[in-house]
């Protein structure tokens, strides 16, 4: 640890170069925007009133979807740099730096695992869980908002580097040593990185336990598990993988830091270190984490498939058993990313076949989906065009996992542009295309009216071939030897008519990106005449669309009591009323504890970067004081009584 009060930082960590410049121009000016808007429009005190401070899982999950969308942004300026550079670099060095290229590589990668994917999806999960499980909220309204703080703060301290530190990590988005080492990564790039891995990781583990507790425990009355939707079933399988996994990452990544700032060896080649330790370690979550990636897309796919195949799904049972399948296996294939280390033909064997296992299961689930649209009358809506499209992407990309499933052709692959266009056509086209599905899907059932269809599936579209036409050229140049990370290259490999094709995809997909916008602003422009409406297809078979849109902030003035896998579609088969026994329930009050924590976590996290001890320990004490006057609130709920519940549902036009 440095000794002086500042501990390493200087004057020289202000930004000093083009894009750490123009990064901070953009962040002051945007916020200085913003706060003149709210102060012209007061409305300061409804943002911390009914936003910020919310408990409300529906706000908590718009939140993330709104912090999702802006880390998209950021991530898709990181890829198109990337792709613009690799498609002009024939004999040059191009626009970007060595070092600046592989800070862009890794920032892309972290930001749209950690930040993008998996926010969308905790927004989802906040929007529609409680709705499908008949509960008023979450197990742990804090927590719920904690969880979201701390992602928030990771995100803020990944990008933290553009006002006060002027470089990034440039070691991969996993920090691979030992070029995440102190010897080969001096600056505070890494610690950045591990940091804001530290706080979004915590968030994503209480998140985690948090939707766990609540599928558990607060299912209505006779939903067994085997009544959950599947969507139900996916998240909950995704936050197992979580909270089972997580843990794994803090520590790998506690270690590397301690490697870093107290020379403990724990991953050097020499004084008893094992590089090849950090590598099992981080892939021990590293999978499992791409599973928590698209196994909740899996969840959507189904219901979406048999909202609009007008249907039930097909093979409800072993959609579950294939998910459950999925998530064990998930567990046994950490090692297929690196045959190369010299562990044997047993060892490679082993994680070859537990890799070949995961298409059985896969399998299972593919043609349950494709019969469920057989068996009934399929209405080609925005949500099942991108189901459509997952299933064209999904089973492309588990091809070329099979193949590279494989020790002899994975000897060849594995650090080749093959392996990103595998892993991009099930992230992309799994992950992205579900949240897409979903969000479409579910937008009328939160905010009351639907998506502009035509514009919707002019994206998709969009999204579709420009998809293909970034990524395939990725897979012939994996077989033509372009390594990843392939900053320049001589013109005599023939790379550059392909990388240059791959560069005009990403701006289709760009164009695809700048319809959604125009998607989302004409649907609220037109708002009026697109409101949902009872008895539409879209309406879907459970739970939560027996709710009105948008459902009151109780959700549910009465539990409903379950007595099938499909209780909206019964209560519309069956003519059921609701019941207008109302009775007096607790609801959460909001909070800014949550916030407070997190910020004092951001600064902890921040002066370790910078190795200021004081700061850190005014950071953990001030957490910690959070932490126990929270515990001590005794007036974190309160009563809605029955007569109140009466008054809102009449003049709602529901009592």
């Amino acid at each position: 640890m440095e000794n002086s009060l500042f501990g390493k930082l200087t004057l020289d960590a202000l930004p000093h170069v083009w894009y750490t410049i123009g990064g901070t121009l953009f962040i002051l000016i945007v916020s200085i925007a913003i706060a003149i808007y709210l102060t012209k429009t007061q409305k300061w005190s409804w943002l911390w009133n009914d936003w910020l401070t919310s408990t409300d899982p529906k706000k908590i999950g718009t939140m993330y979807m709104i912090f999702a969308l802006l880390m998209f942004f950021r991530g898709m300026l990181d890829v198109g740099l990337l792709w613009v550079q690799q498609s002009v670099a024939a004999d040059s060095q191009g626009f970007l730096t060595p070092d600046h290229y592989q800070q862009i590589f890794t920032s892309h990668g972290d930001i749209m695992v950690f930040f993008v994917t998996m926010g969308f999806f905790f927004g989802l999960m906040n929007w529609i869980i409680p709705l499908q499980i008949g509960a008023r909220d979450l197990s742990y309204p804090f927590l719920n908002s904690l969880g979201f703080w701390l992602t928030v703060a990771g995100g803020i301290l990944i990008n933290m580097f553009f006002i006060v530190g002027g470089d990034f990590a440039n070691s991969g988005w996993l920090a691979i040593v030992p070029l995440s080492g102190i010897e080969f990564s001096p600056g505070v790039g890494v610690d950045y990185l591990i940091w804001s891995l530290q706080l979004s990781g915590l968030g994503s583990l209480i998140a985690g336990i948090n939707f766990i507790v609540t599928i558990v425990r607060e299912r209505a009355p006779g939903m067994t598990l085997m009544r959950m939707p599947l969507f139900v079933w996916t998240s909950l399988l995704a936050m197992v993988l979580i909270i089972s996994s997580f843990p794994v990452l803090t520590a790998t990544t506690l270690l590397l830091w301690l490697d870093r700032m107290f020379d403990m060896h724990f991953f050097t080649a020499g004084h008893g270190g094992n590089q090849m330790m950090y590598f099992n370690l981080i892939w021990m979550w590293g999978h499992p984490e791409v599973y928590i990636l698209v196994i909740p897309a899996f969840g959507m796919y189904s219901e979406i498939a048999a909202t609009f195949s007008q249907t039930r799904i097909s093979g409800y049972t072993s959609m579950v058993w294939a998910s459950i399948s999925i998530t064990a296996l998930s567990y046994m294939v950490w090692l297929h990313h690196f045959y190369t280390m010299g562990g044997g033909p047993n060892v490679n064997s082993f994680f070859s076949i537990m890799t070949m296992f995961i298409a059985i299961p896969a399998g299972v689930m593919v043609f349950n989906w494709i019969l469920t649209m057989y068996k009934g009358k399929v209405v080609f809506t925005s949500p099942i065009y991108w189901f459509i499209g997952f299933l064209i992407t999904f089973m492309i990309g588990g091809m070329a996992g099979i193949l590279l499933a494989a020790p002899p052709a994975d000897f060849q692959l594995h650090n080749s542009l093959f392996l990103i266009a595998h892993f991009h056509t099930m992230i992309v086209g799994v992950a992205l295309f579900g949240i897409f599905a979903g969000t479409t899907y579910w937008f009328p059932k939160i905010f009351g009216f639907k998506l502009n269809e035509k514009l919707g599936k002019r994206a998709f579209w969009l999204w579709l071939i420009g998809f293909f036409v970034s990524f395939i050229p990725l897979y012939l140049l994996g077989f033509m030897g372009a390594t990843r990370r392939l900053d320049h290259y001589d013109s005599s490999t023939g790379f550059q008519p392909l990388f240059i094709t791959s560069t005009i995809g990403f701006f289709i997909i760009c164009w695809g990106v700048v319809v959604q916008m125009q998607q989302l602003y004409v649907s609220i422009r037109d708002r009026n005449e697109n409101l949902d409406t009872t008895g539409d297809p879209w309406n879907g078979r459970t739970l939560e669309w027996s709710t009105p849109s948008p459902p009151p902030f109780y959700n549910f003035p009465v539990i409903p009591t379950i007595t099938s896998d499909e209780p909206f579609w019964d209560m519309k088969k069956l003519g059921v009323q609701q019941d207008k026994n109302y009775k007096d329930f607790h609801l959460p009050v909001n909070t800014g504890m949550g916030i407070y924590i997190s910020l004092f976590c951001f600064i902890m996290s921040f002066a370790l970067v910078w190795q200021i001890v004081w700061l850190a320990i005014f950071g953990l004490v001030g957490a910690i004081i959070c932490v126990i006057i929270i515990s001590f609130d005794e007036h974190r709920e309160y009563v809605l009584t029955a007569k109140e519940v009466a008054q809102i549902e009449k003049a709602e036009g529901r009592g």
